[in-house]
């Protein structure tokens, strides 16, 4: 990975070349996660090393065609879009008005006031702030989805992010606010463009819940197994605002993933959902903090992890309720189902309480399947393999179906399926 200072493209606003500057001296002068660090237990920093990648290159109009064709998703839209190396290759809208859909680049020109209020607004405390600042001072493109108050989009915005090309860097990046009394549903689905090629993928995305709106978000990571991964997540909500993130993991030889929820409105309410199926050697490593900042706040989180061969993940998560977070409302729940005699799973989850009369809980659970639920599914003619296979399948699908959208929940089950026939399902 190069050491010189990207250059930020002149057309761009000053305050964003400024915030560049800032990030880039930032994430030099921010030392690398060492060993023994908290934020990094568990973790193989060996993974950390992106020596030798670089800023993808344009792709041939042929190869961005054929990464348009092969980005399927949902079978309906309001709006679809395509990156290729943080490049836009593809895009349409049926959007209403009142609603601002614009490739980033496009948007801190055209909206630049409004992309600067809500732009990587939150601290970034997981562990990765090395890597967020690299982020900042790197990123090119994305999504800004700007939802005015009164709108609700009947219907899903799906985002697809490729790498193409070999030793490849992407920062993808996705920015949605909503108004009040707004809907909106947005999906990102990261893939490779090949299975063979190593890449490394550094995305963030800002999610910002207006009063008494709804933001759903959708984060699909399905790159090859010799990609590696650092996600942040972040996401703030409003008064009465509802906000629901979930995370599927199927790919990349090494995830990271960070999500910070901060729930600055009363009454309002912060769903974190995940479900990671590991197989071979992938390690997933999943970091949440749940910050509840204002009373009478819900906060719901279930992470569900089928790990099988050598595989390994790692969850920490942390409740936290500030001192004036009266009548705070918060769960968080990890389940390791162990598909194998091999895989290791770590959860570290916790509670930092600072108010009066709250509800909080957090608990972890491992376990293989049990010879009672395979003999109960044999004794109905199904054998072994096909057994355990549509149990680790109904294990996460109790995830899914959170969702509550029929189309978008039928999308994720397909990458499961297809992460399920890629992989031994047999006895361990």
């Amino acid at each position: 990975m190069t050491t010189t200072a990207p250059q930020t493209p002149a057309i761009f606003p000053a305050w964003f070349a400024a915030r560049q500057h800032e990030a880039w001296e930032r994430y030099l002068a921010t030392p690398a996660p060492k060993r023994g660090d908290e934020t990094w237990r568990f973790s193989n920093l060996k993974q950390l090393d992106f020596a030798g990648f670089v800023r993808g290159a344009d792709v041939s109009p042929t190869q961005a065609a054929d990464l348009i064709s092969r980005s399927s998703g949902l079978e309906n839209t309001v709006a679809k879009f395509v990156f290729v190396n943080d490049e836009l290759a593809h895009s349409e809208s049926k959007l209403p008005k009142g609603v601002i859909c614009l490739p980033l680049a496009e948007a801190l020109v055209s909206h630049s006031d409004l992309v600067a209020a809500h732009f990587m607004q939150q601290e970034t405390r997981l562990g990765s702030a090395k890597f967020a600042a690299l982020h900042e001072a790197s990123v090119s493109n994305g999504l800004f989805i700007h939802i005015g108050d009164n709108v609700e989009i009947e219907g899903t915005i799906e985002v697809h992010h490729w790498i193409s090309g070999s030793n490849v860097l992407i920062f993808p990046h996705t920015l949605v606010v909503t108004g009040k009394n707004s809907k909106v549903r947005v999906i990102d689905i990261f893939r490779s463009a090949d299975d063979i090629s190593p890449g490394v993928a550094i995305a963030f995305n800002d999610l910002s819940a207006g009063p008494n709106s709804q933001l759903d978000y959708v984060a699909i990571q399905a790159f090859n197994e010799v990609t590696r991964v650092i996600q942040i997540n972040e996401t703030s909500t409003a008064r009465d605002s509802s906000a629901k993130g979930f995370v599927l993991n199927t790919g990349a030889s090494w995830a990271r993933n960070e999500s910070l929820s901060r729930l600055e409105g009363a009454g309002s309410r912060s769903d974190m959902l995940s479900v990671s199926v590991p197989a071979r050697e992938q390690e997933y490593d999943q970091r949440t903090f749940q910050h509840h900042v204002s009373e009478g706040a819900y906060s719901d989180l279930l992470y569900k992890n089928s790990l099988y061969d050598n595989s390994k993940t790692i969850f920490s998560g942390l409740i936290f309720v500030d001192r004036n977070a009266h009548h705070t409302d918060a769960y968080q729940t990890c389940r390791n189902l162990l598909m194998s005699d091999t895989c290791e799973a770590n959860s570290m989850p916790g509670l930092e309480i600072n108010a009066d009369q709250v509800k909080c809980s957090h608990g972890s659970t491992s376990s293989q399947i049990h010879d009672e639920e395979i003999f109960y599914l044999r004794a109905r003619g199904i054998d072994p393999v096909s057994a355990r296979q549509l149990i680790a399948r109904g294990f996460s699908v109790q995830v899914v179906e959170r969702l509550g959208d029929d189309a978008t929940e039928e999308l994720i089950l397909q990458f499961i399926d297809d992460k399920f026939a890629h992989i031994d399902t047999t006895d361990p």
